[in-house]
């Protein structure tokens, strides 16, 4: 892995799916994304261990796919490590030895680094907000990080500086920041979206299925704020970073990480190959990015280092 160049293109990854779909639903949109220009693709269910559609047999089945169709495949563990039972499955992925893997949280980064020689990246939810902390988990293997989303670019290009970037287990650390998606704020061992049903989560009847990109959360004054995802909590508006790749390079960074949503995402990585080979100016790709069908409206507010909720301004 060599450092940046000003002419590298960013490279696009699939984050892993945040919401509950059915089977179906979710194989129809790898092979979608299959075709597309998604350079990688995490796969994992990192919400709730209750979400249970694809086995870990199915994740690997779908990842063999995706890579024969050419893409890099990553197996994402889950975000909160809460029992046994996830401690077990986080084992399981790193003994399958075919795929890197996408560290979670810290416990799951702990039974990695005790597996053994096992490729991983540092995921979005790992409390990395400095340089020094960024060196700490590189030394323990890692080939790459994802800064936290809530990081504005100045932070990020200060933690890994593109003029000496932070040493990995592979040559320098590539950053990758989140580019589209509603932003991911927080989880909990409870689940936000049973007790809004008057439900316990250990009997949940599963209603986030009914909700494909989530539950919007509006404030008093009718304004969307935040929206509801099982354990998750999340925006309600839909982070968009749409910067030239000059300025990406500008700020090291070398990935754009894209958030499924249930509408309109073929077109999202179609519009950000473009922007990311700078075939497609910023303001074009936004206007094109607001004829579809989101689940809300653009944002931007935290890589600029204002309010997260902030709208896309018209100069993007």
């Amino acid at each position: 892995m060599t450092p940046l160049s000003p002419s590298t293109r960013p490279a696009l990854t699939v984050a892993p799916l945040q919401y509950w779909w059915s089977r179906e639903r979710m194989l129809a949109f790898y092979a979608e994304v299959a075709d597309s220009a998604a350079d990688t693709v995490v796969l994992g269910e990192v919400v709730c261990a209750r979400r249970r559609e694809l086995k870990l047999a199915d994740w690997l089945a779908l990842a063999r796919d995706l890579r024969a169709s050419g893409k890099e495949v990553l197996l994402a563990t889950p975000t909160l490590v809460m029992g046994e039972a996830d401690v077990r499955l986080v084992r399981e992925l790193a003994q399958q030895g075919d795929f890197a893997l996408e560290a979670g949280d810290a416990s799951a980064l702990g039974v990695l680094v005790q597996a053994g020689d096992v490729a991983f990246t540092l995921g979005p939810h790992l409390n990395i907000y400095s340089q020094e902390a960024l060196r700490e988990h590189a030394v323990l293997g890692a080939t790459r990080w994802c800064a936290p989303a809530e990081l504005a670019l100045g932070a990020v290009s200060r933690i890994n500086p593109v003029q000496a970037p932070v040493p990995g287990r592979d040559g320098p650390l590539v950053t990758e920041v989140w580019a589209f998606g509603r932003l991911p704020l927080a989880f909990s061992a409870r689940c936000f979206t049973a007790r809004h049903h008057g439900l316990n989560k250990d009997n949940c009847d599963f209603r986030c299925r009914d909700d494909a990109d989530g539950m919007t959360v509006r404030s008093g004054d009718g304004r969307d704020f935040l929206c509801l995802n099982g354990t998750q909590v999340q925006s309600a508006g839909v982070h968009a970073l749409l910067e030239t790749p000059t300025a990406l390079h500008a700020a090291g960074i070398g990935r754009l990480r894209l958030a499924p949503t249930s509408t309109g995402f073929a077109r999202v990585l179609a519009l950000f190959d473009a922007l990311a080979r700078d075939a497609l100016a910023p303001d074009a790709a936004r206007d094109a990015l607001r004829e579809l069908e989101l689940p809300g409206e653009l944002i931007d507010g935290f890589a600029r280092a204002r309010a997260g909720m902030d709208l896309l301004v018209e100069e993007a």
